[in-house]
């Protein structure tokens, strides 16, 4: 009981040394570990996390993994703690055969960034297989005549385990013939030999029956059996005996099948049937052998019938046995050995360790793309790889350990240019001739808010005719975005600004979705000629990028006011206007003058004048264009004393408007001279109206000789640059109309038929303009040149009832429009 007692202490002691030892290695090597075989699912094998410098939280968030390079996945990685624990099942025998060391690497990857780092877990070998033998019986034919000392080679057992578990020694059952002894093979193999110790008698014993055990290093130690059975023949009593216990032949694994690749050769030194040789293998060769190698039984060459390969075995030993045809069988043996020599036959191949990630075309050089690895089967220089990239794309490669690479940027991106680049990586081998592969690694770019919207035109300009429906469409702007999705999603807005000192806002507004811009009310060109929109694009990137363009519009008249009579003043105050005339005039007589003006513009301002009705058409007629009402003949005696006219006036404009005067006219007898009286007129009346009168004068006298001047002196400037008489303009800066437009000034000379008229424009374009007109009819007998003060047509009522008291019926007008400035 004491000694149970002891020997448990002393194994609790050795495991306690045990996984001191395993828990230094784990703690000091970091990224190296050790375990057992065969340990259960879930066993811990270290905290890789912490091992690694990582904690708990970046086991999840970056995603802690690990990746396998013998392809199946023995391990993984516990979230919650960081530990690597044993996923599968563990053949130490499975993985490395019998090597004696056996070193799974293992690749364990974080993201955010993406990082890999390399450990190694040490497989250890337990004892858990048993010597076996291929065979359950080995048969042997031993002449009786056969000297002592003789050694007859037998099977080697298999053990799986490798180091101190595999097989150790061999004992064989208790016989007075025969004794066991133990040969060292190459590579420190034992191999077992059946030894006559003493000489056989057939007639005393012709079978002996033996058991070999082979035992194992392990502990407790295990045993595997086979069963020796000796027949004792009689007669042939010479061993055929080989040139060589040993050959040994490299054969390239190229080889052609056929080639023959070693001869073995054996002599006996009977006679007869008793010293003929056939060659066999021995009965354990395995069947892998057989289907490559194959035996002549009668000259013993070994030639090729499959192909060899070096990556899945470098060296095949083969038993082969030489048995004579003597009664009974005599039996030598011997050993070839086959090193295939490796030759470039497999080409290198690139495995992605990780997928590939999105790039943001604003990646700085160097960021890590993908990660990848080169592996090639074979050995030596035929396994070194290099990997090359194409010219052209900005990526590179940048090394890291044991063939591993990291794919990364060496440039600048653009997703507008290439959203997805297909980068073909070749790795090349030293073999001779070198073998090399391709692999074609997709690699998607990101877009980055890097490009702001692009209008189709800086500036647009609209023709828009007044009197538009409000509502309707005035334009459609359109920008496009190189960028993608939310970045290239682009929304349109009018940026603020002042026409006439409101909001452009309430002029128009825009469909934020397609560009359209929409009238907010109607428009009318005597108010309002010509304004402009600055339209924005924004895309919906972050930051968002805009840009702006600039709409003109322009309001076209239209034919939508009709002629305002602003001679003679009654009316347009609603009344008839009364003229008179002496019985002594003759025919060509000025009668009075109609003017009238038009608030449109171009033709549908040019006015005519027409006699629609009279009570004697035979006596007055009206000048188309001037609007001068003269006699057509003499007064008659018969005529009735009192004439009443219709005077239409028209425009131009393509639906023509129309407007009428009715002008009386008073035959009086001794009325010679009207502007007489009316100076005889103008002389009695009272202080008070004398000195309204006498302002008025001065005044208009004033006016008139600036006006002149000023005419005069833009008439010999405009002849001097240009030999037109249709137009002239003159500018006081040479500066846009956009940059200074208060400061410009437009003459132009017009011709109506026989009416020669000037007309001053001044201002920009935003701003309506205020306009001179001066009507000089040729016609006229008065040399009286009348200037009215800029005024809008709403102020046509007062100024008439000032004209109709101070002036004569004929006499020249000066007529000017003024609308609202901005």
């Amino acid at each position: 009981m004491t000694k149970r007692m002891r020997y448990q202490a002393w194994r609790w002691l050795v495991l306690w040394w045990y996984y001191f030892f395993l828990l230094w290695i784990t703690t000091h090597g970091q990224t190296r570990y050790s375990i057992p075989e065969e340990l259960k699912q879930g066993s811990v094998v270290g905290n890789v996390a912490k091992d690694l410098g990582l904690g708990l939280s970046d086991v999840f968030d970056r995603n802690l993994r690990v990746d396998s390079e013998a392809g199946k996945q023995y391990f993984t990685v516990d979230a919650g703690k960081g530990e690597l624990v044993v996923n599968d099942r563990i053949d130490r025998e499975a993985l490395c055969g019998q090597s004696a060391s056996c070193v799974l690497p293992l690749q364990v990857l974080t993201e955010n960034p993406l990082q890999l780092h390399r450990i190694e877990v040490e497989i250890r070998d337990i004892n858990d297989n048993s010597p076996v033998f291929s065979t359950e019986e080995r048969f042997l034919k031993i002449a009786e005549s056969t000297a002592t000392g003789i050694r007859f080679p037998l099977e080697t057992a298999q053990d799986l385990d490798s180091g101190s578990n595999s097989v150790k020694s061999y004992t064989l059952s208790k016989d007075e013939c025969f004794s066991l002894k133990i040969k060292e093979a190459a590579g420190n193999r034992k191999v077992p030999e059946l030894v006559l110790e003493k000489a056989l008698d057939r007639e005393k014993q012709s079978v002996h029956e033996l058991l070999l055990t082979a035992l194992d290093g392990g502990n407790p130690v295990k045993s595997g059996t086979t069963s020796i059975i000796v027949t004792v023949l009689d007669n042939n009593d010479n061993v055929p005996v080989f040139t060589k216990p040993l050959y040994n032949v490299t054969a390239y694994e190229n080889s052609v099948r056929g080639s023959i690749l070693a001869k073995v050769e054996a002599a006996d030194a009977d006679e007869g049937v008793n010293g003929e040789i056939e060659y066999a293998f021995s009965e354990h060769t395995p069947q892998s052998a057989l289907s490559i190698f194959q035996l002549n039984a009668v000259t013993g060459e070994i030639s090729l019938i499959g192909p060899l390969d070096y990556e899945s075995k470098a060296i095949h030993e083969l038993d082969i046995t030489a048995k004579d045809k003597g009664i009974p069988e005599m039996e030598g043996h011997c050993r070839v050995q086959v090193m295939v020599i490796d030759i470039n036959d497999n080409a290198p191949e690139i495995v992605l360790t990780s997928k590939p990630n999105p790039v943001r075309e604003d990646a700085v050089s160097g960021t890590v793309v993908a990660l990848i690895r080169a592996r090639d089967l074979d050995s030596g220089e035929n396994a070194k790889v290099t990997l090359k990239l194409p010219k052209g794309p900005p990526f590179s490669l940048k090394p890291s350990f044991s063939n591993n690479y990291a794919l990364v940027t060496s440039g600048a991106l653009d997703r507008e240019r290439f959203s997805e680049y297909s980068i073909e990586i070749t790795a090349t081998d030293s073999g001779s001739p070198p073998l090399s592969s391709k692999k074609t690694i997709p690699v998607s770019i990101n877009d980055v808010n890097d490009n702001p919207p692009v209008f189709t035109q800086s500036s647009y300009n609209v023709y828009l005719k007044e009197n538009n429906v409000p509502g309707s469409i005035l334009h459609s702007v359109s920008a496009s975005d190189l960028d993608l999705g939310d970045n290239a999603k682009i929304s349109y807005s009018i940026l603020d600004s002042k026409v006439q000192d409101v909001s452009v806002s309430s002029y128009v507004y825009i469909n934020s979705d397609n560009g359209s811009i929409y009238s907010m009310h109607s428009f009318d060109y005597e108010k309002l000629k010509v304004f402009q929109i600055q339209v924005q694009a924004k895309d919906q990137g972050s930051p968002s990028l805009s840009s702006n363009a600039t709409v003109h519009v322009f309001i076209l008249d239209q034919n939508d006011n009709a002629p305002a009579v602003i001679y003679p003043s009654s009316a347009a105050l609603g009344s008839l206007s009364h003229q008179r005339m002496p019985r002594s005039a003759k025919a060509g007589h000025l009668v009075t003058k109609v003017t009238a003006v038009d608030a449109d513009s171009g033709h549908n301002a040019w006015i005519s004048y027409r006699l629609a009705e009279a009570t004697d058409a035979s006596l007055f007629t009206v000048n188309l264009y001037t609007g001068e009402v003269r006699t057509k003949r003499a007064v008659s005696e018969q005529d009735d004393s009192s004439q009443r006219l219709l005077i239409e006036i028209k425009d131009d404009g393509e639906r023509v408007q129309s407007s009428t005067v009715t002008v009386s006219i008073l035959l009086e007898d001794g009325l010679h001279e009207p502007i007489l009286d009316l100076r005889h007129k103008l002389s009695e009346p009272s202080r008070k109206t004398g000195r309204i009168t006498l302002y008025l004068i001065l005044s208009l006298a004033s006016v008139s000789v600036l006006s002149l001047v000023t005419l005069l002196i833009l008439a010999v400037k405009c002849i001097r640059s240009s030999r037109s008489s249709g137009s002239c303009c003159m500018r006081r800066s040479d500066c846009d109309d956009y940059k200074n437009p208060n400061r410009n000034l437009q003459i132009q000379l017009n011709t109506d038929g026989p009416i020669k008229y000037v007309e001053v424009l001044g201002g920009d374009m935003l701003s309506q303009s205020q306009s001179f007109r001066s009507c000089m009819s040729p016609m006229s007998e008065y040399s009286d040149f009348t200037l009215i003060k800029p005024s809008s047509t709403t102020d046509f009522k007062e100024v008439i009832s000032v004209l109709d008291a101070s002036l004569p019926d004929s006499t020249w007008t000066f007529e000017s429009q003024q609308v609202s400035r901005k």
